[in-house]
């Protein structure tokens, strides 16, 4: 047996239904405080004071980076002792 239940309700009508708690009002706050808070960040921000702060994050990626390519170029010119052949003294 299939029951098929079609509820036609806004949001708004299930939230009530559901006992859930009114929101909105605190989501309006919260977004007008985040809002203000962004607009200060923006105003208070200048290139130059991005550029001291990202630019020591950038030269130490480089330096990550370099340090991986070092390592990987290394691993190509060793051969793991396993695949050494042995010389005729070593048989």
């Amino acid at each position: 047996m299939k029951v098929n239940i079609s509820v036609d309700c806004t949001p708004e009508e299930a939230r009530r239904f559901l006992g859930l708690p009114e929101v909105a009002g605190m989501q309006d706050r919260l977004m007008e405080v985040l809002e203000r808070r962004l607009a200060e960040a923006i105003d208070s921000s200048d290139a130059a004071t991005l550029m001291q702060t990202w630019l020591p994050l950038a030269a130490k990626g480089l330096e990550q980076w370099q340090a991986v390519w070092g390592q990987l170029a290394g691993m190509g010119t060793r051969r793991p002792a396993s695949s050494r052949r042995k010389g005729p003294a070593e048989s």
